[in-house]
């Protein structure tokens, strides 16, 4: 039975921690199906986790953080789909140039208008996302297995995780069951042929970069409002990288990008849980090895197990429209 809450628990943790992994490869599927790469996701969780961070502060409002994320992120893909779509730019640099831009700002603009070393200040209850405890929760919390499975793994988290889990079938039935849906995933494979059909190839993928917006300041909210108590410089930790992984690891298709979000929580969870720990036959690891893990995990999952990932044809190419 030890060993059964045991397991509860770390599963109960791939759950929170695979959760900004979740928005974010979700973000990055949005953009890069209408053929847009974004290795901006990194950036635009972080500065939006530091809107999110320092709105709540002021303002005492865990929804205005919301707001405030949202906004600076939306903000961010603009700009990227402005170098990329509008001026034809290339889509790595300006990935690139986002990450850079909001790792420095948010440190500067934490320091000048917070004083705390480039923090927010630390958040009460009222301006976080708190608990969600599910009806009957506390009832069935002794009954064996069932209670710790319900009680603990499914009730309990913040209103932004179960907003997560429920965008992976949304985003499937975007993407496969509607028009908007069908353009976008037309638009990244041949740009011409939606073009020649009288649709416009900029708007639709415009359209595209403002859900990948939304999606990261969803992802940077979680870590400032529900997994911590307020932004802490570089608190997305490669995170977005991961994310990326993760598609790419899932080849671009929501249901398996959310099992490879889980995986990468599930390797995270497992080495914040044996930090520590002396293994079998192994004796103790050092605590910088098992914080390395998940990331050494991944570019061997990567490189040896996802087989031939065929990105959508059109993916990093800019569409000149034929006069």
């Amino acid at each position: 039975m030890d060993f059964f809450n045991t397991l509860v628990l770390l599963l109960d943790s791939m759950v929170r921690l695979s959760v900004p992994l979740l928005f974010a490869a979700l973000a990055g599927l949005y953009s890069e199906r209408s053929g847009i790469f974004d290795i901006g996701l990194e950036g635009k969780m972080l500065a939006g986790a530091f809107a999110s961070g320092a709105a709540a502060a002021v303002s005492g409002s865990a929804w205005l953080g919301l707001c405030a994320a949202v906004a600076i992120s939306v903000f961010l893909s603009l700009v990227h789909g402005f170098a990329s779509i509008t001026h034809r730019g290339n889509q790595i640099v300006s990935g690139v140039a986002i990450n850079f831009i909001a790792a420095g700002s948010t440190i500067i603009l934490g320091q000048a208008w917070f004083s705390q070393g480039g923090r927010t200040p630390l958040l009460g209850a009222d301006s976080r996302f708190g608990a969600v405890r599910l009806p009957f929760a506390e009832a069935v919390r002794d009954v064996p297995i069932l209670g710790p499975i319900y009680s603990e793994l499914l009730s309990g988290h913040s209103i932004l995780v179960y907003i997560a889990f429920l965008m992976v079938p949304f985003t499937w039935w975007v993407l496969f069951r509607t028009r908007f849906g069908l353009r976008l995933r037309a638009v990244g494979e041949n740009p011409a042929a939606v073009d020649t059909a009288g649709i416009s190839v900029e708007w639709l993928r415009y359209r595209a970069v403002i859900c990948t917006g939304i999606l990261t300041g969803l992802a940077g909210t979680y870590l400032a409002l529900a997994q911590n108590a307020g932004f802490v410089k570089d608190m997305s930790a490669g995170r977005g990288f991961i994310a990326l992984a993760a598609l790419i690891f899932a080849k671009w298709k929501p249901v398996p990008v959310m099992f490879a979000c889980l995986l990468f929580g599930f390797l995270d969870a497992t080495s914040i849980r044996f930090q520590g720990t002396p293994l079998p036959l192994i004796g103790p690891v050092p605590v910088q090895f098992m914080q390395a893990l998940p990331y050494i995990l991944t570019v061997i999952l990567l490189a040896g197990f996802i087989g031939k990932a065929i990105p959508p044809r059109a993916g990093g190419q800019p569409y000149v429209k034929e006069r």
